[in-house]
């Protein structure tokens, strides 16, 4: 890399810095590699990027590594990555991989690229379809001219539908409770789907696929108007307004700090288990909406309150999940797969994120 390479913000650094602690001497890997990442100006995308200019600024590879930033970045090059576009490992690409016929060659292939809001996935049902599969089966076709070493597909906890209680914490194994024409099956059907072409195209094809499955990731670079339930809350409280939640607050998650999901993905990616999927997450604690909102407000220390209003939409709460809460134990066997950071730490962060933004923004409304 050239002299005066733009470093990467702090907060950024400093969950790289864990990731790379977590992968241990399993970064060798990337060494002199190229590795291809769609989806780059998402919130996985982001924390991919940093992870790969940080390792580089680490010296800790015997040669720097390569990373293709592809998205189509119809909303424009977010600005942090923006801020990295001097750097030599780094190269920037506008490519939409559902069009994509020719894709440059890589080590490693990563496909973050789809979207996960339900809020904007109904809103734009095909294009989310199209992400998932024919963007996919781009990447898959092009894996088999090319040979990777390692392909990584993003899948979603969101293929287990709503289990019942006998499956709460939910293996890979359990096959789902899903809606094929619900408001969420866009989502939910095409992430299925995709693992099912990735499994053939392991065993037809002998490429090396990897799929795992998101439990509820947050921290630092997920946008505040993302409208995931974490960013809306801290919209509210860091307007001084009341949090709504448009439910009884009843319904469970889990939430996984990001460096932990990264290090779990990236432990996929490196490993051995072809043709395998894993839950990457936390499976504690498993904490209710509104127990989650009060935290939120504990953790911002405003004077704000938790209530409860019926969302204009008839369906906002269908094929909800009231449960939603990993297994880890295939991914701590396989992969020693670990998270640590707690959900209060986490939210810290997170709120240390947007105040940030807030700041560096003039006092204006944070953004992500």
């Amino acid at each position: 890399m050239k002299t005066g390479t733009p470093p990467i913000a702090p907060l950024f650094a400093r969950d790289a810095d864990a990731i790379i602690a977590g992968l241990g001497k399993g970064i060798r890997r990337f060494a002199g590699k190229t590795v291809l990442l769609t989806g780059a100006a998402g919130f996985l995308g982001s924390q991919f990027v940093h992870f790969f200019a940080r390792l580089n600024d680490t010296g800790a590879l015997s040669a720097p590594c390569r990373l293709l930033a592809l998205d189509n970045y119809l909303r424009g090059v977010p600005g942090w990555l923006h801020a990295l576009q001097g750097r030599d490992d780094i190269d920037i690409r506008t490519v939409d991989i559902v069009t994509a016929r020719e894709l440059p060659r890589s080590d490693f292939i990563i496909h973050a690229a789809s979207i996960a809001s339900p809020i904007y996935y109904r809103r734009h049902p095909i294009e989310t379809m199209d992400a998932n599969v024919v963007g996919l089966r781009n990447l898959l076709d092009h894996a088999v001219r090319h040979r990777p070493e390692s392909f990584l597909f993003f899948s979603s906890s969101e293929i287990y539908g709503d289990p019942d209680s006998a499956n709460i914490p939910t293996a890979e194994d359990y096959r789902g409770f899903v809606s094929c024409t619900g408001p969420r099956a866009c989502y939910d059907e095409s992430k299925r789907y995709g693992e099912t072409m990735c499994v053939m195209f392991h065993q037809v094809h002998g490429l090396p696929v990897k799929v795992v499955r998101p439990f509820n990731n947050y921290g630092p670079g997920l946008a505040i108007d993302d409208r995931r339930v974490l960013p809306d809350f801290f919209r509210d409280v860091l307007a001084d307004r009341d949090i709504v939640l448009l439910s009884d607050g009843r319904a469970t998650r889990t939430f996984c700090y990001i460096s932990d999901a990264i290090t779990g993905y990236l432990l996929a990616l490196l490993s051995t288990h072809d043709g395998e999927a894993f839950n990457i997450g936390t499976d504690a604690p498993e904490i209710s909406m509104e127990n989650l909102a009060g935290m939120v407000i504990r953790v911002s220390g405003r004077q704000v309150r938790v209530t409860k209003q019926v969302s204009d939409d008839p369906q906002y709460l269908r094929d909800n999940p009231q449960r939603r809460c990993p297994d880890l134990a295939k991914s701590r066997r396989l992969l020693g797969y670990e998270p640590r950071v707690s959900l209060q730490e986490g939210l810290s962060r997170m709120l240390e994120y947007y105040l940030s933004r807030h700041s560096s923004a003039g006092g204006s409304a944070p953004n992500g």
